[in-house]
Order: C-alpha cells, then structure tokens, then sequence
C-alpha cells in the first residue's frame, strides 16, 4: 500500500470518530445553569453544608489531641486504713444461743448442732470448764459461733446466777488448740432517785419503783421506825423518795444497793434519814446527826402481836397465878426472831419451859432471852452478833399454847419490862465527822427535791428519775 492510500484510510478512520462524538443523545448531557434555583441545586447545596460543617468541628479536635501533653501538678493522699485481724479479713460472726432444758445435756446440744465429737472432747477436759459442768442447771445459756463454712470458732457458757464470779466463759477453737478468751461487760453504776406514793400499799408502790424488800426492811425497820407508824399514819396520798446506787451490766439492771438517803412526806411535814458509815458500820441518822438506831428493839419480831404484857398473871398452861417476867408476841411458825442489840451469844439450846430458847448478853449486866421457838438460826454460842441479825424462828416448843415468842430482858440478873426500858440513845455525830455528814446530806436532799418538783406537779403519777438523767414515767397510780 503507497504512501497515499495510507493517509486516505487515516482520514476515513477520523471522520467516523468526530462523527460518533457528534451522535451523543441530548438527555445524556447536563442542563447549563440559566441563573435559576431547581429542587436539586437545594438538595445538593444542604448536602455539601451538612459536610463542611461537620469537617470543620472534628478536624480541630484531631489536631489538639496529636499535640504532645503537657505537665500537669499532682498530689498523692495516704489515708491509713485499719488493720483488721485474721478473723475479721476471712469469716464474719454468726453466734447462736441454746438455753438447756431439763434433761438436757452439753453433749446432747452439740449432738442437736452437729459439732464434731472431738470438740466436745476438747470442752470437757478444758480445766475451767469441768467445774462448771457440775454446776449447770436448766436455764444455762450456751452459744456457739458458727460460720457459715461449717466450722465451730468458738463457744460460751453463761452460768447465770450459778456463776462463782459472776462471767461467762468463751473458748476460742484454733485448730487443735483451745484457749479461753474474755469476755467484755458494760458495767456502770449510778445514783438514782426512786419516788412514788403510798396509795393503797406501800409495799406494792415500792416495788412499782424499783425497790426490793431489802430497801423496803431499811425504811420501815432501820429509818423510820421511830418515827411513823406504818399501819396507820400514812395516807394514799402520801408520798416517798429514795436514793440508792443501781448498778446496769450490759445494759441490764443486775442490782441495788442500800438506801442512801429517804423522805416521807405526810400531810406536808418531811422526814428524813441519812445513810453513814461511823467507826466502820454503816448508820441512819437525822438531819442534825442524831442516829436512828436504838440500842435495843422493843419488838424484836416484825409483823407481830402483843398477847401478854409484863406483870403477873394466870399462866395459861399451868393455871395458877404467876409473874410474866416478860411479854409476849404472837406470830406465825417460822416467823424470824431478830437480835434486840449488838450482843454476844451465851445460850442456844433447849431451857426448861421455855423450850428452844436463845440468851444475848449486851454488855453491862444487860441480858435478853427469846423462848418458844420452832428452831435456831445460825447463831453459835460465843459468836458476836448485830443488832437486826436473825437468831430463831417462831415456835411453840416448851410450855405454850401456841405459836409466839416469849422476849424477856434482864439488868444485872432482874427482870425488866421491855416495853418501859429507856435507854440513853447513841452518841450523835460531832466536829469533823458531823460536818462531813451534813454535806452528804445536803447533796442529797437536793437530789431528791430537784425531782420531787419535777414530778409531784398538779395530775402527774408515779414517777422514777434520777437527779441527772429525764423523769421517766414508772407507774400509773392515781391521785386519791
């Protein structure tokens, strides 16, 4: 092929291209813009704003969290924590109590809980144990700790009022080893005072505030025996107060002591007595000083009856005239028969007519003798015994018609009439010792009368406070 008709098939091949560039379809090509906005140009131009703006705020972040940190201040705290016992980082404390039955044994109670045989074992041969097996009796608490892995870490015995001194006694298990452990108490005393009205028995209104026959013997045989016949000169609306010393262990009152200080106030007169140790023995006094006590007691028996008077008489069993060379008191058998005054014991024993029978010698030829009783108490011949302190009971051994107590008392051998002997009191209170005495009572006299006027208020009841604590309501007894 020459050289020409090469370049005519070149120029035939480039006019059927410009020729299929020019045969393109219309619609395929885009409108050119006439200056008017379409519903696509709005769509388009959101989208690409949309874009742009998100652009805009997050590449500036990128860039800030490139750039190296800088030095930023810091400060470290220590704070001490506790150091907290093997017991206390592994298991918590689960105790659980059993109160024995009667019947009911220690081994029984493990034997019930499922506690290895080996720890009973451990339990009984542990020295300070083995005696109080002894003495267990219905009612003794016994607590386990039990965790919840099924072990046993550790046990209690509480004796109660069996206890010798009083505390219980835990035994910590570790491993094969047992060791006993103390147990704390909260025990706290304070000064009380108790008050409340007579209304219809004083005895029952004692009670109703706190006090036990030990303080209720105090008022009406030591305090104010003298002074106020408790059958008779009191009315319902009466009323009295008492200081005594009450001791709470873990949170349970567990005793109360001896009357510290009381009033009686009858028909708006005060009466008042005063607890003091003098030359060792604790004493009642007055106000000024003056001891209550007596050097002997006329009626050495409570709650008696006068039958036969001093003098003469027809005796009752005999039947002829006969001297009575002392008086009697009739009362129930088993009546207690106290001592007349501090006094050493010369007779316990069996004399004649009047049967069982008991001879004090006071001192200064001064003798008294009880007859009649049903049997002795614990006095021995030789033993020096208080005034107060029970000698007999009531009885009718001997020649008696009855259940009574036969008293007599003697001067230098001679008979006398209990009922008529006057006798010089005790020596009072004086210097040192007597103004000692009357700051105490002056203490408590204002104790009692701070809650007197607090709860002796128009249509209030019977109250229990103490000086330094809120009046707490004790009982609900009406103004008669």
């Amino acid at each position: 092929m020459t050289d020409s008709s090469h370049d005519a098939v070149r120029r035939s091949n480039l006019e059927r291209a410009n020729a299929a560039s020019i045969t393109i379809p219309a619609p395929l090509l885009p409108h050119a813009f006439n200056g008017r906005w379409t519903r696509r140009h709005w769509l388009h131009a959101s989208l690409f704003a949309t874009i742009g703006a998100l652009v805009a705020a997050i590449v500036p972040g990128f860039s800030t969290a490139m750039q190296s940190p800088g030095k930023t201040q810091r400060m470290t705290l220590s704070l001490p924590l506790p150091q907290l016992g093997v017991k206390h980082r592994t298991t918590s404390d689960h105790w659980q109590s059993v109160s024995l039955k009667p019947g009911q044994t220690l081994s029984g109670v493990f034997a019930e809980l499922g506690i290895p045989q080996r720890q009973l074992q451990d339990v009984m041969e542990h020295p300070k144990i083995q005696p109080m097996l002894r003495r267990m009796r219905p009612g003794t608490e016994v607590s386990f700790n039990l965790p919840a892995d099924g072990s046993v870490r550790a046990m209690r015995i509480d004796m109660g009022k069996y206890a010798v001194n009083g505390e219980p006694v835990e035994l910590e298990f570790d491993g094969n080893a047992l060791r006993e452990r103390e147990v704390a108490h909260e025990i706290t005393t304070r000064t009380v005072v108790l008050s409340g009205k007579v209304g219809a028995s004083l005895f029952e209104s004692a009670r109703k505030v706190g006090l036990g026959s030990k303080q209720l013997s105090q008022l009406t045989d030591e305090m104010f025996k003298y002074d106020i016949d408790f059958d008779s000169d009191l009315d319902r609306n009466d009323r009295f107060s008492v200081v005594v010393d009450q001791t709470w262990k873990d949170g349970q009152l567990v005793d109360t002591g001896p009357v510290l200080a009381a009033t009686f106030t009858m028909d708006g007169k005060l009466k008042s007595a005063f607890r003091h140790v003098r030359d060792g023995k604790p004493e009642y006094f007055t106000p000024d000083g003056r001891s209550l006590k007596r050097p002997f007691i006329r009626m050495p028996i409570p709650y008696a009856r006068l039958t036969s008077g001093f003098g003469g008489r027809n005796h009752p069993v005999l039947g002829r005239f006969r001297m009575h060379k002392g008086v009697d008191y009739a009362a129930g058998v088993g009546t207690p028969i106290q001592a007349a005054g501090d006094a050493r014991v010369e007779f316990v024993g069996w004399k004649g007519g009047y049967g069982r029978a008991v001879i004090l010698n006071h001192g200064n030829g001064r003798t008294t003798l009880y007859g009649h009783m049903s049997r002795f108490a614990n006095a021995k011949a030789g033993q020096r015994v208080s005034q107060g302190t029970v000698i007999g009971y009531v009885g009718a051994s001997g020649l008696a018609t009855g259940p009574h107590l036969h008293y007599e008392f003697r001067v230098n051998g001679v008979h006398q009439n209990p009922l008529k002997m006057t006798l010089p009191p005790p020596q009072p209170l004086q210097g040192a010792a007597l103004l000692a005495f009357k700051n105490e009572t002056h203490r408590a006299l204002d104790k009692i009368r701070e809650v007197e006027n607090v709860i002796y208020a128009p249509g209030d009841d019977t109250r229990v406070a103490s000086a330094d604590k809120p009046v707490k309501s004790a009982s609900r007894n009406k103004r008669g």
